[in-house]
């Protein structure tokens, strides 16, 4: 796993061990700053269930201000800062060691907006619809984006209950992202 382009490129990135984590393919982690590439530059990226912190930290080095890492896990926390520190990002990142729902409520208390908000939960749960519920609008940015990796067979027919909806989505196999807006 590495850093694909920007100013980190091709850094090696280390990953927690075991199968708690699943980092997102680089060919996955690619299409994705493809569809990204127009909106990235200069804007607040939060990437929640964070892992190794891979998505964020392409997001830093394509050109974000600054990101968001937030993690339950210890050892993903120590990889996330081992790969900023490595790849010169620490400076425009912030690491909360938190779950996801409790950091956006406190994210939502100091007034954090976010333009991109990136979620990779643990698959078949339905986490991510409890953080879609909590998170609502109010660390969205108004023009902001949210994606969602999740499986493929996973159903989001709740968007439009919580005032979001899906605007794209792209399959990979197994799993999809899922782009989200506001209504």
């Amino acid at each position: 796993m590495r850093v694909i382009s920007g100013t980190a490129n091709r850094h090696k990135l280390v990953s927690p061990k075991g199968l708690k984590v699943r980092p997102t393919t680089d060919r996955i982690k690619e299409t994705l700053f493809n569809i990204l590439a127009p909106r990235i530059f200069d804007i607040w990226f939060l990437d929640l269930f964070a892992g190794s912190g891979g998505i964020g930290i392409e997001a830093l080095s394509r050109g974000a201000a600054g990101c968001v890492f937030v993690d339950n896990d210890r050892e993903a926390m120590k990889c996330i800062k081992e790969n900023l520190d490595a790849c010169r990002l620490s400076g425009r990142a912030e690491t909360l060691f938190s779950d996801a729902s409790r950091a956006v409520m406190g994210l939502k208390a100091r007034g954090k907006k976010f333009d991109i908000i990136f979620m990779d939960p643990p698959y078949g749960k339905g986490i991510e619809k409890e953080v879609l519920s909590v998170m609502r609008d109010d660390i969205l940015a108004d023009d902001g984006l949210i994606i969602v990796e999740a499986e493929a067979e996973t159903d989001f027919g709740y968007l439009t209950e919580l005032g979001l909806k899906e605007v794209r989505v792209k399959e990979y196999g197994s799993n999809k992202h899922i782009f989200i807006e506001r209504i």
